[in-house]
């Protein structure tokens, strides 16, 4: 069974409002010794005068994968990842000599 991880590896602001405007993402799958990830990122516009605008200070890394899941096709991206292991766990090809 593959374990997914969604982490946020960076984020870009706006300086005069502290409104994040790129999150850049990363979700790696393990299962067993193999694994396999994917790397993303998403735009988004702050609205500071919002009532669940949240400061940059304030930010939590689940708060903001909130809005990176609500932008991405996480179920698509999981199962990508998982197709990438699979891959792995059972090859199709293979290289070599008989001889060696």
């Amino acid at each position: 069974m593959t374990t997914y991880t969604w982490q946020i590896a960076n984020m870009e602001r706006n300086t005069a409002d502290d409104g994040v405007v790129v999150c850049h993402w990363r979700c790696t799958g393990v299962d067993g010794d193999n694994s396999a990830s994917s790397y993303g990122t998403t735009s988004h516009t702050p609205d500071t005068s919002a009532a669940d605008f949240v400061p940059y200070a304030d930010l939590t890394e689940d708060t903001v994968l909130g809005w990176v899941h609500a932008a991405v096709d996480k179920d698509a991206i999981e199962t990508a990842i998982a197709d990438k292991i699979d891959a792995m766990a059972n090859p199709t090809t293979a290289t070599g000599t008989p001889w060696a």
